[in-house]
């Protein structure tokens, strides 16, 4: 065991167990399982769910400061940190600004880069996403049926990432699938508009988040009349919703896994 370097795996986090297993825990343990010489710690940056947890299970997960404070304590030297957050926003800088505390308590931090940093990371998702729903790309009724991927959506200019990958997924001759954002730009107030005058019947759902939770479960799938799922049906389409986290795919754990092999050099 390599006991001067350490990884630590950060993620926004979750209060749905289920998806917490399927998609945090499997990164975790996909990035242990790639370095089994090196101790893996992992870190959550919602202090509101952390809080929620402790509260209602019990169960304590570390923020940042809390699992660099034990990497130190168990005599890390050196700390390669590799986020699971989608892009480079506003959490992403809160850990970079949380961990810049702690520089001179190691000998190094570094930081591996979030899922969507560059355009080879957005043409990999794009391949990912063409795979997982390649029955449904491909079917009898192809032309009548689109895709639409709820992203969470951020204020911070990062948020082009996802106007950039829907641009992608068009040139790429993926005319039937859709991003949009739970709080940001583009809305589904901008997607709907898109399936009109068009021959789509049946529109598909799936969340453009590493965790199918909170957003996935209710603004998405929920059956409030605000949910995509009712507006979409209100709107004349059959609505069919797919409750799996990015974080279940293994080629998104080989696209972190990536990231992490590049500052672990």
């Amino acid at each position: 065991m390599d006991k001067r370097r350490g990884i630590l795996v950060v993620s926004f986090g979750t209060s749905y167990e289920d998806t917490r297993k399927k998609t945090i825990g499997a990164i975790e343990d996909a990035v242990q399982k790639a370095y089994p010489h090196i101790p893996v710690y992992a870190a959550w940056t919602s202090r509101i769910i952390i809080t929620r947890l402790l509260e209602t299970t019990g169960e304590k997960i570390h923020n940042v400061s809390e699992a660099l404070a034990q990497m130190k304590k168990d005599g890390i030297s050196q700390v390669f940190i590799q986020t699971t957050h989608m892009i480079n926003g506003i959490e992403y800088g809160s850990l970079k600004k949380e961990a810049a505390v702690w520089e001179d308590s190691f000998d190094k931090i570094t930081f591996g880069k979030p899922l969507l940093s560059t355009t080879e990371d957005m043409k990999e998702l794009i391949r990912i996403i063409a795979d997982e729903f390649s029955k449904i790309l491909n079917c009898e009724n192809a032309s009548k049926t689109a895709l639409v991927l709820m992203g969470h959506g951020t204020k911070h200019h990062s948020n082009t990432s996802y106007a950039a990958l829907d641009y992608m997924l068009k040139e790429m001759g993926y005319q039937n699938i859709h991003i949009g954002t739970v709080e940001s730009y583009p809305s589904l107030a901008q997607v709907i508009p898109r399936l009109k005058n068009t021959s789509i019947k049946t529109v598909h759902l799936a969340p453009l988040m590493i965790v199918a939770g909170d957003h996935a479960s209710n603004d998405m799938a929920g059956s409030s009349k605000d949910s995509w799922a009712s507006q979409l049906t209100s709107a004349g389409y059959d609505v069919i919703c797919h409750l799996k986290g990015l974080g279940e795919y293994p080629d998104i754990h080989h696209l972190f896994l990536m990231h992490l092999a590049e500052i672990l050099k």
